[in-house]
């Protein structure tokens, strides 16, 4: 068997395989070179041609397992260097389809939610800048997510994993309201 047939049929999924395991993509590309590599250097080894495909995946999560390796040793781990801590495109685009839904709200709970969901403030921070005790603040973020609860499900339903992470997000048709687009 030669490894370019071996190589047109796998490297997409290999590749695939690779990303959902690896954010950054130059490290990707480079994980699939040296996947490449090893195959090539063992694949005369190989016996059974049949078990191409799974030998081919084993030898790509060794890779990822031998690349975080080198990552610890030469450099603290960054979360951002974490394949399972990537926020992912849907988290970026619930955050994206919030906004028109807060703008819908009364103006106070819109810009409270605004500096404190989307801009990262603390409640703390937040509740000392206008002058209210932390715990009345505390008790308006909970209403004010509730209210914007309330009008997201009019117009999106959202899936979650078991751990409560937002998987995907799509629209409802609702006639009688003006929903953007989740």
């Amino acid at each position: 068997m030669k490894l370019e047939v071996v190589w047109s049929e796998y490297s997409s999924l290999l590749k695939k395989f690779l990303s959902s395991r690896v954010s950054n993509q130059q490290d990707v590309a480079d994980i699939l070179q040296q996947v490449m590599l090893k195959a090539h250097n063992n694949l005369p080894s190989l016996k059974e041609h049949k078990s191409v495909q799974s030998w081919l995946f084993q030898i790509a999560n060794r890779s990822i397992i031998d690349f975080y390796r080198q990552q610890s040793r030469g450099t603290n781990l960054d979360s951002k260097n974490l394949w399972y801590f990537d926020e992912g495109k849907e988290q970026h685009a619930l955050l994206e389809c919030l906004q028109p839904f807060i703008a819908q709200l009364p103006k106070q709970q819109a810009e409270l939610l605004l500096d404190i969901e989307l801009n990262g403030m603390s409640q703390k921070d937040y509740a000392d800048s206008i002058g209210l005790s932390y715990s009345t603040l505390k008790s308006r973020v909970q209403k004010s997510r509730l209210e914007l609860k309330k009008l997201f499900e009019q117009c999106c339903e959202y899936e979650r994993d078991a751990d409560g992470n937002v998987l995907g997000v799509k629209e409802v048709k609702v006639s009688n309201k003006d929903c953007s687009p989740c």
